[in-house]
C-alpha cells in the first residue's frame, strides 16, 4: 500500500527523526521515500556510524561517484542532490556553500510517444480495470498513481472533466474528460457503490484518507464519494493502523499489463504506462493547444519541462520537407 507506515516522534533512531521531520514539512509520501532512499544512499557510501561524521563536503564526491562509475542520468542526479541539500540544509541545519563535482552528462532522453493506431493497438489488448486506466491515461494525461488513486468524486460527469488530487508532489489539478469513457465510468461508479454496500455490511467499508481528513470529517472514509475508483479485489492490512479495508488497485498490476499487451501488439518501442501520458501530450500539441495549456493539464511546474513535447512532434508538422519527397 501506498500508505506511509508509522513512526515515533520520540525515535532516536536517525532516519525516524529524518521521516518525522520530512512529515512535519508536509512533503509527498512519494518524496519522502526517495529522500530517504537517497540518504541511506548517501550514509552507505561514506559508511558513516554517526551522524555526527557527516559534512557538507562530502557530498561532492558522492554526486561524482553517481555520475563518473554509475553513470547516472542528469535527472537522478539532480534528485539525490535535492535530497542532500533538504538533509544538510533543512534536517541538519548545516550551510552547503558551494558544490564541485562531476557533473552528469547522460543527456535526458526524448519521450517515446504513440500514434493514435499504436495506442488503440496496444489498448485492444487490455480487457477490464487495465483497459479502462489506460484509457484514462491516454486520453487524460494521467501519471499510473494518478490514475489509481482516483476517487469516485474525482470524476466530474456534469461538467466533463477529471480532478486529480493526489498528484505528485501534493499538487491538485483538472483534467479532461473523455466523452466516450463516460458509459464505462458510470457502470464503475455502480459496481464501486455495490462493492462498497457490501463491504458496510460486513463490517468495512472505510477508506484512507490522505494527512489529517480522516480526523477532520470522521465519516468521510464510509462515504461513496470518498471510494477508490479502481478498488483492489481484497482487503489489506493499514500499516497506519492495522485496519483492514479495502485499498485501490496496485501500480504494479497496471504496468505488467500495459508491459503485457505492448509486446503483443509488436510495436518496437519502449512502451509504458508514463508513454501514454507522452502521447497525450503530443496529440494536444498537434491539434494546436497552446504550450502553458498543456503545462497546467498535465501539472507541470516549470514550463520547460512541457517544451520537450515540441521536440517529438513530426519534423513534417512543422512545414519541414525532406528534400527526397521534392519531385
Amino acid at each position: 500500500m501506498d500508505v506511509p507506515k508509522p513512526v515515533s516522534s520520540t525515535s532516536t533512531r536517525f532516519m525516524d527523526r529524518v521521516t518525522v521531520f520530512i512529515r512535519t514539512r508536509g512533503l509527498a509520501y512519494r518524496t519522502e521515500k526517495t529522500y530517504c532512499l537517497w540518504i541511506k544512499r548517501f550514509i552507505k557510501f561514506h559508511g558513516y556510524t554517526s551522524p555526527n561524521e557527516m559534512q557538507p563536503s562530502d557530498i561532492e564526491p558522492f554526486l561524482s561517484h553517481l555520475a563518473i562509475e554509475r553513470f547516472t542520468a542528469v535527472n537522478t542526479q539532480r534528485t539525490a542532490l535535492n535530497a542532500l541539500v533538504f538533509l544538510f540544509r533543512e534536517f541538519l541545519k548545516q550551510e552547503i556553500g558551494e558544490l564541485d563535482f562531476q557533473q552528469a552528462n547522460k543527456p535526458r532522453k526524448l519521450p517515446t510517444v504513440l500514434s493514435q493506431d499504436e495506442a488503440k493497438r496496444v489498448i485492444v489488448h487490455l480487457s477490464g480495470l487495465h483497459r479502462l486506466i489506460a484509457q484514462l491515461m491516454y486520453g487524460s494525461g494521467l501519471r499510473v498513481m494518478e490514475a489509481v488513486r482516483l476517487r469516485v468524486k474525482d470524476v466530474d460527469f456534469d461538467n466533463g472533466g477529471l480532478w486529480i488530487q493526489e498528484a505528485k508532489g501534493g499538487k491538485s489539478r483538472r483534467s479532461l474528460l473523455p466523452n466516450r469513457l463516460i458509459p464505462m465510468l458510470r457502470e464503475q461508479v455502480d459496481h464501486v457503490a455495490s462493492l462498497h454496500a457490501s463491504d458496510l455490511e460486513s463490517g468495512h467499508g472505510s477508506v484512507y484518507l490522505p494527512d489529517a481528513l480522516a480526523r477532520k470529517y470522521p465519516s468521510a472514509p464510509y462515504e461513496l464519494g470518498w471510494q477508490y475508483l479502481f478498488p483492489a479485489d481484497k482487503y489489506s492490512i493499514d500499516p497506519r493502523g492495522g485496519v483492514e479495508r479495502r485499498h485501490h488497485i496496485g501500480e504494479q498490476q497496471v504496468q505488467r499489463a500495459v508491459k503485457l499487451a505492448a509486446r503483443k501488439t509488436g510495436i518496437n518501442k519502449r512502451i509504458t504506462c508514463h508513454t501514454f501520458r507522452h502521447s497525450f501530450a503530443t496529440e494536444l500539441l498537434r491539434q494546436g493547444t497552446d504550450l502553458r495549456n498543456i503545462q497546467e493539464i498535465l501539472g507541470h511546474s516549470s514550463l520547460e519541462t512541457t517544451q520537450i513535447y515540441t521536440h517529438v512532434v513530426g519534423l513534417h508538422e512543422r512545414g519541414m520537407i525532406s528534400p527526397v519527397d521534392v519531385d
